[in-house]
């Protein structure tokens, strides 16, 4: 008798369309947990950044002639320190200095924005950028 069908090997078009669809689905889940973890990332360098700039600012203080912080936002390197904050993403940067104090502060990429003073405040702050003066008060 003839066979009518011949055995053949290998996987249909349905069959393979459907690992597609099935790696396509798993590989935009990661894309997208990546990109979550790339902006955690550089909010972690943008708090960095702005760290260090309590350090710059208290050589700043003690380099000068006058005990003063007038002029510190303006400073090489305070500034170079905003500027690799804000090449991470971060956004709105503000410093503002007077004779006694100082606060610098930028938004980050997820919510809110980071703030460092002279007073000793380091922190995220959850909310618009400004709405609270009392976090990072304007120096």
């Amino acid at each position: 008798m003839m066979k009518l069908f011949k055995e053949q090997k290998g996987f249909t078009l349905i069959e393979l369309l459907v690992v597609i669809a099935i790696i396509g689905i798993l590989a935009s889940i990661v894309l997208a947990s990546l990109n979550t973890a790339r902006d955690r990332g550089r909010d972690t360098s943008i708090r960095a950044s702005m760290s260090q700039i309590r350090a710059q600012a208290e050589i700043y203080f003690d380099s000068q002639a006058t005990v003063t912080y007038v002029g510190m936002c303006a400073s090489a390197d305070v500034d170079r320190l905003l500027d690799a904050a804000e090449l991470q993403g971060g956004t709105g940067r503000d410093c503002d200095e007077s004779a006694t104090a100082w606060a610098a502060e930028i938004n980050l990429l997820g919510p809110g924005f980071y703030c460092v003073d002279s007073k000793g405040v380091s922190k995220g702050i959850a909310a618009t950028k400004g709405v609270d003066a009392t976090v990072c008060p304007a120096a």
